[in-house]
């Protein structure tokens, strides 16, 4: 299976698993708290796989860059967290950074 399906495959379980431990209300709810270690195991694992054909660099940049940044539209659709400027801001110098990595990053 090609690296980018595994990378994908974790960013996606790790969105989820962070909204699982946001909804585990700090691990008091044991349904949410059980999906967030199992999520969070299998995003560790899947980004594990990714790392035999993708650039350590790369794909962390990918995982935690992508993660974080739609953790964030999340948290705003979701979750009904305030969106401000900062938050944009952040989101957009996140992208930014991990387009930069894939152009011109150690792996190519």
């Amino acid at each position: 299976m090609n690296g980018y399906i595994f990378l994908g495959i974790a960013i996606i379980l790790e969105i989820f698993s962070t909204s699982m431990m946001k909804a585990s209300e700090g691990f008091t709810k044991m349904l949410p708290s059980v999906i967030f270690i199992i999520g969070m195991g299998i995003s560790f694992y899947s980004l594990s796989q990714a790392l035999a054909s993708i650039p350590l660099g790369i794909a962390y940049a990918i995982w935690s860059g992508v993660g974080t940044a739609l953790t964030a539209v999340i948290a705003v659709l979701i979750w009904k967290e305030q969106l401000n400027l900062y938050t944009v801001i952040g989101i957009v110098l996140i992208i930014a950074g991990v387009a930069i990595l894939n152009l011109k990053g150690s792996g190519h």
